[in-house]
């Protein structure tokens, strides 16, 4: 069987990329081992560091590792009906030391939407980018559309949806976009959303759950929740609910999850240990704004890791991820201490483009195909809050979400 390289992870950074005629390969305990094939030779260090690194983690799903006739490891794509001696997970290595980690990001903070993009090709590709008429969700939607891909912009307000159609097709006439109305404050309306996207017929490869609020006060949706919890988490709950079905048909598909490093500093269980829906949804006299953003955020993660689990056996993963930090934008409108607060920090915050780097790296990244239920920040896999990895909690809101869209839908049929 020859060598097939898996197109993505052989792209490194500076220091690990290997010499001429060097391969890398992992043993069957996770171990990488270097190959020169010009001296026929192996060797455990890398060749210009002279590390010892290992893969970690489960293999994705969908794979499965084998042996050739040679005793040499390989990895089977079932999935994809494809076979490479790279193992999947090289993605993310870590050195023989533990207190060392290595990784093979090559991207950073200062890493734009387009530097990702460099190179790719999207043609054929269907997004859907919710809140994609400004901000980095326009970034987002401008970035994918030019690169290829038909990409919805799914906005509440639809006149402001085709301007920024209208600002994209001034940049690149052929490009694919349309604008379609979302308003993630009305569950019938992201069921109306739903039902006009697939009487298009349209595959969906990508759903990037970005458009969200901030800082706004205390008020009821439509469906008698408070706004916050409903835009940022159950209305895009219920979208990839209604959608669910046309993403397995298109897999393999993404889901990314827009979310916050603001995650951290909430709690959603009471005293017992258990979630709370009246810390999701409170009352008035207990609402704070910033804190009920801070705990939407953490739904985020938390069902983007719960739907990775669900829908990654049939070829559609979900990763969230953190954009940047305090970028100017919309979200800023509703508050008065947010502009004062950026105007401070201003010379410390990333660009637009910048800002929408990890949600296209984690949109379209080869490396991570087939890998989902991780959180990303600066296009690098970093550790949520505990509690955003607790598949107890993560279950129970997916279980209260279900039953709030359940009530709400029902008693509109009524």
């Amino acid at each position: 069987m020859a060598a097939l390289k898996y197109a993505g992870l052989d792209d490194t950074d500076s220091e690990d990329e290997l010499p001429p005629g060097w391969e890398e390969r992992s043993t069957k305990d996770g171990w990488l081992y270097y190959a020169n094939h010009v001296e026929e030779k192996t060797q455990w260090e890398h060749p210009k560091t002279g590390k010892r690194k290992r893969v970690v983690g489960d293999l994705p799903y969908g794979w499965e590792q084998e042996t050739d006739e040679n005793g040499h490891i390989y990895f089977v794509d079932h999935l994809n009906k494809r076979t490479t001696y790279l193992d999947p997970r090289l993605a993310f290595t870590v050195d023989d030391n533990p207190l060392k980690p290595s990784s093979r990001q090559k991207y950073d903070g200062n890493t734009t939407a387009m530097d990702i993009l460099q190179g790719c090709g999207l043609t054929g590709k269907v997004a859907i980018v919710t809140g994609a008429n400004s901000g980095i969700g326009f970034e987002t939607a401008r970035s994918l559309a030019l690169h290829g891909a038909h990409v919805v912009l799914a906005c509440r307000n639809i006149a402001r949806a085709n301007e920024a159609t209208g600002k994209i097709l001034e940049e690149w006439q052929k490009a694919k976009v349309e604008a379609m109305i979302l308003d993630l404050s009305s569950l019938r309306s992201v069921q109306q959303f739903a039902k006009a996207f697939k009487a298009k017929n349209l595959p969906l490869h990508i759903l990037i759950c970005n458009a969200g609020v901030f800082g706004t006060p205390w008020v009821l949706t439509v469906d008698d929740l408070e706004s916050t919890f409903q835009v940022n988490h159950l209305g895009h709950f219920y979208l990839v609910q209604l959608l669910q079905d046309t993403l397995c048909h298109s897999a393999p598909a993404r889901v990314v999850m827009v979310s916050s490093e603001s995650h951290r500093y909430t709690d959603i269980k009471n005293a017992s240990g258990k979630l709370d829906f009246n810390l999701l949804s409170p009352l008035k006299r207990e609402y704070w704004s910033m804190l009920a953003y801070n705990r939407s955020k953490l739904c985020n993660i938390l069902f983007s890791n719960e739907l990775n689990r669900r829908l990654s056996p049939h070829g559609v993963t979900s990763n969230a991820l953190h954009p940047g930090n305090m970028m100017y934008s919309a979200l800023h409108q509703s508050w008065w201490v947010y502009t004062v607060l950026f105007t401070l920090a201003r010379p410390f915050t990333k660009s637009m483009q910048q800002g929408a780097a990890t949600t296209i790296y984690c949109a379209t990244a080869p490396e991570l195909e087939g890998l989902g239920g991780m959180y990303f920040n600066n296009c690098c896999r970093c550790s949520p809050s505990q509690q955003a990895q607790s598949e107890v909690t993560a279950v129970a809101l997916w279980e209260l979400s279900e039953r709030l869209v359940q009530e709400r839908i029902g008693r509109q049929a009524q």
